[in-house]
């Protein structure tokens, strides 16, 4: 009961703040539609009558996208673009139209573009409609510039003449130029740009001389504060001394004795391969051996040696190797006349070589046998006893060989001889097939609980890990702990 009087009491306080809160909202939402202004930052201002070019300049130099109209007051508010110049990034701002009339009596609009005049540290850009097609007449403009000029004291200033796409300044009139002379060029520091943002002449003109005014102005102020002094102390340029010593050119001393003995470079150059391929034709070689530099010109085209195993072969040549060869022939002839490599087979009788003949045939079974029983002894094959094997191979052996060899008498042990299989231990002391298969049954639901745990059999006592590593090891996050 005292909770839900609580939250009765704080939902009523709520509701008498209601207006507060709403009118705290829209300043939130008016404060995000506001512009990110940098004051600190490198920044072009633009102003001027209102229809006279302003935003079609600021999308020409930079990415940004302001509404462009044929009437006035298209811009209500501060925009911002960026570009950028000497590898640095410029901020644009484009300000509303203003009007040549009292501080007192402008509108909220007005006051965005004079704020920004008086308070932002930036090069201003005095935007003139030269073809009046504005709707303001040059004198104006010129009015509207000497009436709001305190505002941009001690800032670099461009005044840029638009449209001239339309109206050239040389077409003007001559009062208008008298008047364009009285207004700006009484300071030498103001510069007058022709510009077409239409045509885009000039454009990338006044966007280059407002930057580079900018930072000379920059660099102008923070000489001349007292910062600058405290850090020139600290600072020292070296310049290194011109040399007075007039230095000679190095001539080797091997051209300065060519020199004194008369020696001049010859006229004839040297004849390349390819120039001898092209007069010789089909019967040119190329020989690389001739421009061998070796001690001894006559070793040009001496046989290479053949190097095997690091050395060479040519070491191992005996000179003497033909008579050696030759005397070696007749030793053996004398040998084979005193019938030294007579064959005892010869004296051999018909049963003999008949045995022997068997007798390799034999071998070559054996051999045989040996072979298929390496191939098969991985293979996947029903297991059986060491006992049984013995016996199968035993027999298999006595009758391969008694197939070759009939006429030869071999004995055959005894323990191949084949014997009556015996019945397994799963069968062995039942009666008949019926009780097999109640103890095949019997047997497969004991299984079951052993199964069930993974058991490999009764005698696995395996335990496996209490407390799995993963679950048990380290700190505890923020979530659940109950599964642990």
């Amino acid at each position: 009961q005292l909770k839900r009087a609580a939250l009765g009491r704080m939902c009523t306080i709520m509701k008498r703040q209601n207006s507060s809160l709403l009118y705290l909202e829209q300043v939130r939402q008016h404060l995000g539609r506001l512009p990110s202004i940098d004051p600190n930052t490198r920044t072009l201002l633009l102003f001027g009558f209102p229809n006279v070019g302003k935003s079609s300049f600021v999308n020409s130099i930079t990415r940004a996208n302001v509404e462009v109209q044929p009437y006035a007051f298209t811009t209500k508010s501060l925009y911002v673009g960026h570009t950028d110049y000497q590898y640095l990034r410029w901020q644009v701002i484009d300000t509303p139209g203003i009007l040549d009339k009292p501080l007192e009596d402008r509108n909220t609009i007005e006051m965005q573009a004079i704020t920004a005049l008086a308070h932002l540290r930036a090069c201003v850009l005095c935007v003139l409609d030269i073809s009046e097609q504005c709707g303001y007449s040059l004198k104006q403009q010129c009015e509207l510039f000497n009436n709001i000029k305190p505002l941009f004291a001690n800032k670099p200033l461009i005044v840029a003449l638009n449209k001239v796409d339309t109206k050239r300044p040389e077409d003007l009139s001559q009062e208008d130029k008298d008047l364009l002379e009285q207004t700006f060029k009484k300071d030498a520091n103001v510069l007058i740009i022709p510009m077409s943002t239409l045509t885009k002449e000039g454009v990338s003109e006044v966007q280059n001389t407002a930057c580079d005014a900018l930072l000379a102005h920059r660099i102008e102020q923070k000489m001349a504060g007292n910062k600058v002094e405290s850090v020139m102390n600290r600072l020292h340029v070296a310049v290194p001394k011109a040399s007075q010593e007039i230095r000679q050119p190095h001539i080797p001393e091997g051209v300065l004795a060519r020199r004194a003995a008369g020696y001049t470079k010859p006229d004839t150059i040297r004849k390349l391969e390819r120039d001898m391929e092209l007069e010789m034709g089909d019967d040119y070689i190329l020989d690389l051996k001739k421009h061998y530099d070796l001690p001894n010109p006559d070793d040009k085209y001496d046989d290479i040696p053949e190097v095997w195993e690091g050395h060479n072969i040519a070491d191992f040549v005996d000179p003497d190797i033909v008579s050696k060869l030759e005397e070696l022939e007749k030793e053996e002839a004398m040998l084979e006349e005193a019938g030294v490599y007579e064959s005892e087979d010869e004296n051999l009788t018909e049963q003999q070589i008949e045995i022997r003949e068997k007798a390799g045939l034999i071998r070559k079974e054996k051999a045989v046998i040996r072979h298929k029983h390496r191939l098969n002894k991985h293979r996947n094959r029903t297991p059986m006893s060491e006992r049984v094997i013995r016996k199968k191979q035993g027999i298999k052996r006595a009758r391969s060989i008694s197939a070759v060899s009939t006429d030869v008498p071999m004995e055959v042990d005894s323990k191949f001889h084949s014997k009556k299989q015996r019945p397994g231990r799963d069968v062995s002391g039942l009666r008949d097939e019926k009780q097999v298969k109640v103890v095949r049954k019997m047997k497969k639901k004991s299984q079951i609980k052993m199964n069930q745990f993974g058991r490999a059999g009764e005698a696995d006592r395996h335990i496996a890990a209490k407390l799995p590593k993963h679950l048990f090891s380290g700190k505890r996050g923020a979530g659940k702990t109950d599964r642990r």
